[in-house]
């Protein structure tokens, strides 16, 4: 049972994140990094401070009574996850929602569910047991649902012309989206190296009172944190060197809605991780390294959900619009597999 609630929070969690960059899409004369900056003061500041405090006793304390050495490990892999969500937000603007997300979290996923078990060396131990072939299982198959949804993708780039890609994605570039894709992927599995980094703070959160389904919350802090402090210093730079900073004046633009919609985008952003942290404690310490692999599908899912409601596949072939559905349908397949073996012990 409790394999299947930790995959329904993840799968809320996948849809938050699935689902953070539409209200991104409504901002009006804005550059791209003015709309980031107020996006990540509410993604990575404002909320998950909020939502702690809500959450864990005496967080101030716990944030800083915790092993040092998780503090800086923690807040280190924040900055390189938050280096990956840079690029995150450019692959979006390069490749559309579904192409974008399902490349960059197809690396994610693979980096962020088997290295850490492999590093610490709990991995073999794992694949001795029946819950954990099966939940390895799970994993795999969510990788092989996340590389055939990656290839309806390029057979998507093959069925368009150029002018029908933009017609949807304003400023489509195939070569640009897939490298900055790549990077991203492979750093923004930085995030789930953070958590693993920062079980020390979260075994302090539980030593003070807090409730085990938020033990996370005070880590996320930590992890998020330093995901600012990444993505402040290059967006500073970006606006200074454009001159864009002049947007947060502007009289003729509905700077009011700007500012909202780019906060319900950054609220959103942040609850994605708050589910995420939720949904681990369901899976239970031995196969918690399987919460990755469900929130990166989970958020795949939805975002290629997101990518056929705004028509992002319009013109496809049946071949390509085929390949689509059996990448997401084996995802859901894998789900299903990953909550069966977590509840095997």
């Amino acid at each position: 049972m409790g394999g299947l609630i930790g995959i329904l929070l993840h799968s809320i969690g996948g849809f938050a994140a699935g689902s953070f960059y539409i209200p991104m899409n409504m901002v009006r004369k804005w550059s791209w990094e003015s709309a980031w900056m107020i996006l990540g003061i509410a993604a990575w500041i404002v909320t998950p401070i909020t939502v702690a405090y809500i959450t864990v006793p005496e967080l101030l304390s716990i944030l800083f009574d915790s092993v040092s050495s998780a503090h800086y490990w923690t807040f280190f892999w924040g900055a390189m996850w938050g280096i990956g969500g840079l690029t995150f937000g450019l692959a979006m603007r390069y490749l559309g929602i579904s192409l974008g997300m399902t490349i960059a979290l197809g690396f994610c996923t693979a980096f962020g569910t088997l290295i850490p078990p492999i590093f610490e060396g709990t991995f073999i131990a794992l694949a001795s047991t029946t819950g954990g072939q099966i939940t390895l299982f799970g994993v795999l198959l969510s990788l092989v649902g996340i590389g055939i949804t990656g290839r309806a993708g390029f057979l998507k780039e093959k069925d368009l012309d150029k002018e029908a890609q933009q017609e949807t994605v304003k400023e489509f570039n195939l070569s640009k989206g897939m490298i900055v894709a790549v990077i991203s992927g492979i750093l923004s599995a930085g995030f789930a190296f953070g958590l693993t980094a920062g079980k020390p703070i979260a075994e302090t959160a539980l030593a003070y009172g807090t409730e085990m389904i938020f033990q996370n919350n005070a880590v996320l802090v930590w992890v998020l944190w330093g995901g600012f402090v990444s993505n402040i210093v290059y967006v500073v730079f970006m606006l200074s060197k454009n001159k864009t900073y002049t947007d947060f004046k502007k009289t003729d633009i509905p700077i009011s809605k700007n500012y909202m919609w780019t906060i319900i985008g950054g609220v959103t952003w942040y609850m994605q991780f708050f589910f995420y942290g939720m949904g681990s404690t369901f899976l239970g310490e031995e196969y918690e390294f399987a919460s990755w692999s469900l929130h990166m599908a989970s958020i795949i899912f939805f975002s290629n959900a997101w990518g056929l409601y705004f028509k992002e596949w319009k013109g496809i072939s049946k071949k390509t619009r085929l390949t689509l559905y059996s990448g997401l349908s084996i995802i859901v397949i894998s789900f299903l597999i990953i909550g069966l073996g977590g509840g095997i012990h």
